[in-house]
Formats: structure tokens, sequence, C-alpha cells
């Protein structure tokens, strides 16, 4: 039996794409950035012209997952959660990041005005992590620091060995 999905979520800026990235290095699991799916794909019904970003069109994107989270295995990250289906995650991590770090990481990318302050603001109400909390079962959802390098390789550990456990569990 194959893990089916393990969700990397978090406001912009705390380090999901990194952690993706070396998570499905480390685990053979495909990762998949649904930002960047959605661009490629063009899965947009709008523009927003107070955020200056398109508006994902999400149930195209869920109909465009839908195969690939079938077969299993899979990494998903994302910003929000509340659209996808509880059943295609098996486990959750929301990352979080203290403000004084998520600042400068949004602001050297180019974030400002009302943009950078309300992801700022979302990451200070933990929006995301309630989010995540309605949206699946709370026994799935973890929380994880992600400040430093260092905090990084400790939730890439944690997280494999979370898989090996589960494979061992579910086999």
């Amino acid at each position: 039996l194959l893990l089916y999905g393990v969700f990397s979520l978090g406001t912009p800026g705390v380090g999901k794409t990194t952690l993706g990235k070396e998570l499905a290095s480390r685990s053979g699991m495909t990762y998949i950035n649904v930002g960047d799916m959605a661009k490629e794909g063009e899965l947009y019904e709008g523009f927003d012209e107070e955020y200056d970003c398109p508006i994902l069109d999400e149930d195209r994107v869920i109909d465009e997952l839908e195969d690939k989270m079938s077969e299993g295995g899979v990494i998903i990250d994302y910003h929000g959660c509340d659209f996808f289906p509880e059943r295609w995650f098996d486990i959750v991590f929301v990352l979080r990041t203290e403000n004084s770090f998520l600042y400068d990481r949004l602001e050297s990318r180019g974030y400002k005005g009302k943009k950078l302050q309300d992801n700022i603001q979302c990451e200070i109400f933990q929006t995301l992590y309630e989010e995540a909390m309605s949206s699946y079962r709370e026994e799935i959802v973890h929380q994880l620091p992600s400040n430093t390098p260092e905090d990084l390789e400790r939730n890439l550990d944690q997280i494999m060995q979370w898989i090996e456990q589960w494979m061992k569990d579910n086999n």
C-alpha cells in the first residue's frame, strides 16, 4: 500500500517548496507545486487587482490532480487547503515562520503593501493552521517551525520517520 498524499502547507515564504522538493528526493514521492501547475496549465478564473495575482480555478486544479492523487505517493505544496478533498492526504504539515524571518523573505520576493501585510497577519493569526484543523482530521495535522536551515533538517528527518512508520503500519 502506497502512502497516498503528504500536504505541505503554509503562508507564502515559510519554506514549503524547499521542504517539498527535498522530501521528494529523499522519499521517492512525486512533488507537485500547485502554484506552478496552475501557471503552466493556466488554471485561473480571473485576476485579483488588489493582490496583483491570478485567481485560482479550484475545480480545474482538482480535476488536474485527481489521476495523480489516485496513484498515491504525492507531496502537494500550496498555501490554502480548504478545497482539496480530505481523502487525498494521510498527513498535513503546516509550516510556521516567525514574522521577522517571514517579512524579510516576502520582501525579497517583491511583496509589498497590502499583500505583504496580509500574509504577515495570516501567519500571526495562524489562519492556515486553523483552516487545516477544520479541513482535515486533527490527528493528521502537524505544525512545524520553519525559521532556520536546522529547522528544515529536523523537519525532513521527522517527516521521513513518519513516512517509514506509516509504511510499516499499513503494509
